[in-house]
């Protein structure tokens, strides 16, 4: 522990806990729209950065981390291709998304096929969401024990404590706010910190030639089937991510969501070209370290100067902190919107609603943070929930968007076999050690169109009725 990175987190987190404290006294928060999407008010460079940090979390500097460490430079691109992969497929959707303009997914999915898909794609959806809330406590309790005398596990209940904070006062406008500060914290930190970690390594030659075997390959010893595995989950739980929707629908209107889209593309080659290069470095300075630490270590062990490291270090908690709060966020407007306003009996006003969503919060933030002590690593409990979400929901969003066919019975089949084969693929203890996704999604695809075409297709009416064009 150093006195500089305690004071750069401690300076870190007083500023967040400011900003929170800002926007509950602000006024701005008139009810449950407000506290979602911000009054639909935030201006283009807010929207970039929203987008970007809610979306690199500690799955990025963790379990990314990790895995870049473990297998090397080249398949750790792979592993983060589906970002900009998935960005720009959202290029091509951001105006219709933004024009569906819905609160949450599962009520896009209900305008099309019906309440009974809502309800399903609502669990599905919290319980994707709270895993990864679970997956930035836990990441945040790893560098909070390497930057005070904290444990891990006194650290995680410190980050949800900031995270729970930050979410329930402000709602979107504390979040995106903070948001914008951290991804100017964490692109500074990481490359400004590259030069002075190749320059340690001995130089480009030197770290190449310093890597482990396996990491010098282009799948980093796996095989093309474990790899298609680490890439697809990341792929496609940003074609249907709802923190991306709703960021959009946050939008002033529908061409700043269309830019930002683009913003948060070239953004995103910030964060994880130098995250791989970082992590795969770690690997030749440090060997046999734990992966997840690769990063981390870097900063805490003395091989970067105090102030960069209490930068990296701080640019941690800001990866975890955003995320975190942006999940949870999510997943209190599936809690909210799909299943009290939509089955309650009394009037879900715009303050009842905003209190519902606060109260959810809380009770999401005591559920992740038990879900997080089931898990060991982070680098796996993102892989669960990524692949819950994305083979469950994703086929089922796009079949609303672009394809017509799409029956009510075919969203609830893949909403059923992509969720359910998943959870029985991890506890059957992920057979071959192929994460679930590869046989979740074909699942889950089958399942839509076999049920769709067994069932009769759509009236044109009702697809007019739904805002199919």
């Amino acid at each position: 522990m150093q006195t500089v990175h305690l004071a750069i987190l401690a300076v870190y987190l007083l500023a967040m806990v400011g900003v929170a404290l800002y926007f509950l006294r602000s006024g701005r928060l008139g009810g449950g729209d407000d506290f979602l999407f911000a009054g639909r008010s935030l201006p283009r460079p807010v929207m970039v950065a929203t987008m970007l940090v809610t979306w690199v979390g500690s799955g990025t500097i963790i379990g990314g981390a990790n895995f870049a460490y473990t297998y090397g430079p080249v398949a750790g691109l792979v592993f983060f291709a589906g970002t900009p992969l998935g960005i720009l497929v959202l290029l091509l959707a951001a105006r219709r998304i933004r024009r569906a303009s819905r609160h949450t997914v599962p009520e896009l999915l209900e305008v099309r096929f019906g309440t009974g898909v809502r309800t399903v794609a609502a669990a599905v959806t919290a319980l994707a969401y709270i895993g990864l809330v679970a997956s930035q406590f836990i990441g945040g309790g790893y560098v909070v024990s390497l930057i005070t005398p904290l444990t891990s596990t006194q650290g995680t209940v410190l980050v949800a404590v900031v995270v729970t904070l930050l979410t329930v006062t402000g709602g979107l406008f504390s979040v995106a706010y903070t948001d914008f500060m951290s991804a100017i914290l964490i692109v500074l930190g990481l490359f400004v910190s590259l030069p002075l970690v190749f320059t340690a390594v001995g130089g480009p030659t030197a770290y190449w030639e310093g890597l482990p075997d396996n990491a010098t390959a282009p799948t980093g010893g796996l095989t093309a089937l474990q790899l298609l595995g680490y890439f697809l989950p990341l792929f496609l739980l940003l074609l249907a991510d709802q923190n991306i929707y709703q960021r959009l629908t946050a939008a002033q209107d529908e061409r700043t969501a269309r830019t930002s889209t683009l913003g948060m593309l070239v953004s995103s080659f910030f964060i994880f070209i130098p995250v791989v290069l970082l992590a795969s470095a770690a690997a030749v300075l440090m060997p046999g370290i734990n992966g997840d630490m690769a990063i981390l270590s870097l900063a805490s062990e003395g091989h970067l100067p105090a102030v960069l490291g209490g930068l990296i270090l701080a640019g941690a908690v800001a990866f975890v902190i955003t995320t975190g709060s942006s999940f949870m966020l999510s997943a209190a407007s599936n809690l909210t919107y799909d299943l009290y306003a939509r089955f309650s009996r009394r009037e879900a006003s715009a303050r009842r609603t905003l209190a519902v969503q606060r109260g959810s919060v809380l009770a999401i933030a005591l559920v992740a943070f038990g879900l997080g002590l089931y898990f060991p690593t982070v680098l796996e409990l993102q892989m669960y929930s990524y692949t819950v979400y994305g083979a469950a929901i994703t086929p089922a969003v796009f079949a609303v968007l672009f394809w017509k066919r799409a029956t009510t019975a075919g969203a609830v089949a893949a909403l059923v076999v992509g969720a359910a084969t998943t959870v029985g693929w991890q506890l059957a203890g992920t057979p071959g050690d192929v994460n679930g996704v590869v046989v979740a999604l074909p699942a889950a695809l089958a399942a839509l169109v076999a049920a769709s075409l067994a069932t009769e297709a759509p009236a044109p009416e009702d697809l007019a009725a739904a805002g199919v064009d």
